[in-house]
């Protein structure tokens, strides 16, 4: 088997989460097969005459009980143009930054393989690329006028606000029927974030958990409930969400078909899209979680999934 150069646009390797990321668990399958794994951070990648450099460093992972251990290497100035997978896995904001940083990828040959594909990352953010599929998704408005959302809002009674960039279940509200409280909160989260607001019509089956669904290669691998904590209605990892397993219910068979298209014709390798009840109200490109939580629950290894797809394309 050749050995390959995999180069991880990611967050700081300290900052990971042992015992939620999923990159870990893409990172360590990664090392276990032979692979040369490099580690850089979306800023340290830059253009220099044409070439699409980045300045980071070889590393290897090992395991320790229920640890995972990095070793660094010296950091250095590299060309991408020698490696076989190149994989965008930093968390959001979707800012000029990360736009900036698909534009300079785009610039490498189409023979290294970027997951996901620039280019779709940049024209599919996450809570915007859910309007592809209307016919399964709740009423939905995204505005920065608040006269806007509030006359949507009476509409619904009572609505769901989050920011259109934001991740994790970062700036998440509930509103219900008392106009000024509802302005008020309306108001300082456009003040926060700066930008348009989400407004939906607020889905009761949210009690049930926020179904996360793994996509690999346009095909669904597996599946994790994310249950708020009571009195909360947030459901992500990063907010708290407990996970539990969970089947396909509801009407997941049909949107996971329709999302299959939808991925396969813009080259998206590895996604996760969000469910509540009835109804997709997101669909992850940039940097999908779930991994390690599903593989706990079934019995799996979507890492092992993962790679195997991917040599396949690339050999």
């Amino acid at each position: 088997m050749k050995l390959f150069k995999i180069a991880f646009q990611m967050d700081p390797l300290e900052n990971v989460n042992q015992k939620t990321d999923s990159t870990l668990m893409l990172i360590y399958e990664a090392y276990l097969r032979g692979f040369k794994l490099f580690h850089y951070q979306p800023k340290d990648l830059y253009l220099e005459n044409n070439k699409v450099k980045a300045f980071g460093y070889f590393f290897t992972i090992k395991k320790s009980g229920s640890k995972y251990l990095f070793k660094r290497k010296t950091t250095q100035h590299i060309d991408l143009k020698n490696f076989k997978v190149v994989l965008i896995r930093q968390d959001p904001p979707f800012d000029l930054n990360y736009i900036t940083s698909t534009y300079f990828l785009e610039k490498l040959s189409n023979k290294i393989l970027i997951i996901n594909n620039p280019n779709s990352i940049r024209n599919h953010p996450e809570k915007l690329s859910m309007f592809e599929f209307k016919k399964y998704i709740i009423n939905t408005l995204i505005s920065s006028d608040i006269k806007n959302i509030l006359k949507f809002h009476k509409k619904n009674k009572i609505s769901i606000i989050k920011p259109l960039y934001g991740n994790g279940g970062e700036g998440i509200q509930k509103i219900s029927n008392n106009i000024y409280e509802s302005k008020r909160i309306i108001n300082m989260t456009l003040k926060k974030y700066k930008y348009p607001l989400i407004c939906q019509k607020f889905i009761k089956d949210i009690k049930f958990g926020d179904r996360r669904i793994i996509f690999i290669n346009g095909k669904y691998e597996g599946s994790v409930a994310r249950i708020p904590k009571k009195n909360s209605i947030k459901a992500n990892f990063h907010a708290g969400g407990i996970a539990k397993k969970t089947g396909l219910v509801f009407r997941d068979k049909k949107i996971i078909n329709a999302v299959s298209k939808f991925l396969k014709k813009n080259d998206i390798f590895f996604a996760g899209i969000d469910i509540i009840g009835n109804y997709l109200t997101e669909i992850n490109i940039t940097s999908p979680t779930g991994i390690q939580e599903i593989n706990r629950l079934n019995n799996l290894r979507l890492e092992k999934i993962f790679w195997d797809k991917i040599q396949k394309k690339i050999q």
